[in-house]
């Protein structure tokens, strides 16, 4: 077996052995794996291994949830945003990143572990479980990531950050008193969580700084959404709007985009061309160099 096989092994074999749901175990697993690290033999291992590994586990334990949140993002789309963080951070400085509804943090770790300089992370997750077992495996990564178990949409003890990724959850929030404090409260009934996600992460994205937002893929385009249209415009925030290939999706109405954001980095900030595109399909490379070459003029131009 390779290394990441061997630590999906050690996962599914500790919850074999345990009664209980699956998730708890691979909490109970790494913990052990942290307490012994000699609990799983392995060969010169990289952190991708490692969390590849616990992902497997992970994945089969998240079949096993009633709960409809409980969805950790394919790493396909985990590399893309890793790639953009890349290219609009600059490597040769220390950065800070903050995944306001992180899950079991395998979009953040997936984007520390490909960034080619100095990053540390903070992490929310209002669900007790999840932060345990994201906690557990930034741990095993050594990765330099604090986590916040508390409500994303209350204010977040953490200082402003370089960038924002996030894996948005989509819904409706309700708890209208903390909504109240928000421009994206609904006039009449419940706010939209996404909208509000939005909102709250750009108010801790410094001057210059970036978010890069994982959302349905007809946010601006929908029904109704004048007001997350209206707010992205009258802020200069909105740099762009990635259309995710449509083969990563089973039903296309539930489709999925990467909203690039930017906190304008002074007053007499002027926002440059909004990126509209679509992503190739990933298995033709000839497209794919085409749009990172596209991809890679049009950050050029923006720093200009």
């Amino acid at each position: 077996m390779n290394n990441m096989e061997k630590v999906f092994t050690y996962y599914d074999n500790h919850a074999s052995a345990t009664e209980g749901l699956y998730l708890d175990a691979v909490l109970e697993a790494s913990e052990k794996w942290l307490d012994q690290p000699s609990a799983v033999d392995l060969q010169d291992p990289d952190k991708e291994e490692i969390r590849k590994g616990i992902q497997l586990a992970l994945l089969k334990g998240l079949k096993q949830s009633t709960q409809a949140h409980h969805q950790m993002t394919p790493d396909t789309i985990g590399f893309l945003i890793g790639y953009l963080v890349n290219k609009l951070l600059d490597s040769t400085q220390p950065v800070t990143l903050l995944d306001p509804a992180a899950g079991t943090g395998n979009l953040l770790f997936t984007v520390l572990n490909q960034y080619k300089g100095s990053a540390s992370a903070s992490a929310v997750e209002i669900d007790d479980v999840l932060i345990q077992i994201a906690a557990a495996t930034a741990n095993l990564l050594e990765l330099p990531v604090s986590f916040y178990l508390q409500d994303a949409l209350r204010p977040l003890p953490i200082d402003v950050v370089d960038a924002v990724v996030s894996d948005l959850p989509v819904g409706y929030y309700p708890d209208d008193e903390v909504a109240m404090d928000y421009e994206l409260m609904a006039p009449e009934g419940h706010a939209f969580s996404h909208y509000l996600y939005i909102e709250q992460s750009m108010r801790y994205v410094k001057s210059g700084g970036y978010g890069l937002f994982i959302v349905p893929s007809r946010l601006l385009t929908a029904e109704g959404a004048e007001p997350i249209l209206h707010f992205v415009k009258e802020h200069k925030l909105l740099r762009g709007l990635l259309e995710l290939p449509s083969s990563l999706f089973a039903d296309q109405r539930f489709a999925k985009s990467i909203l690039l954001l930017q906190q304008p980095p002074n007053d007499n900030f002027v926002l440059p061309d909004v990126l509209l595109a679509k992503i190739p399909e990933l298995g033709n490379a000839t497209a794919m160099q085409k749009f990172f070459d596209k991809l890679s003029t049009w950050m050029e131009e923006g720093e200009e």
